[in-house]
């Protein structure tokens, strides 16, 4: 797992479409609305480009996100939380997501608020198991 620019990127044993499926179906357990998923892969050969696997998850929960946009309306550009799963080049697969520190340095979120938000890794290590 590694961090740069407010950005955790950690590899997937599986496929792209794997990773996501096990990742939604952890949020579907857990009553975690999914607000979209969009696989960019279909999206670039509509437009007659070519990329990669590359399937973008956005969830959460609005008991969770609105104390957060109460108290910083701007955190919205950020909310609901995403995850996106890509394929290397060398056929690796990966998932990054927002680094919850990231976020609270760059709204300036209380401690209390930061723990709505600090849910990706574990969702993520429960989608793994």
């Amino acid at each position: 797992m590694t961090a740069t620019n407010g950005i955790i990127s950690q590899s997937s044993p599986y496929s792209v479409d794997e990773t996501i499926d096990r990742l939604v179906a952890v949020l579907q357990a857990k009553n975690i609305t999914i607000f979209a998923r969009i696989d960019q892969q279909v999206e670039a050969e509509k437009v007659g480009l070519s990329l990669r696997p590359t399937r973008l998850l956005l969830f959460g929960s609005p008991k969770a996100g609105t104390p957060l946009m109460v108290a910083e309306p701007t955190i919205a550009l950020d909310l609901p939380l995403k995850v996106v799963a890509w394929e290397a080049a060398d056929g690796k697969v990966w998932l990054g997501y927002n680094d919850p520190n990231y976020l609270k340095q760059r709204y300036s979120l209380p401690d209390e608020l930061v723990k709505n938000i600090d849910v990706v890794a574990p969702l993520i290590h429960q989608a793994f198991l």
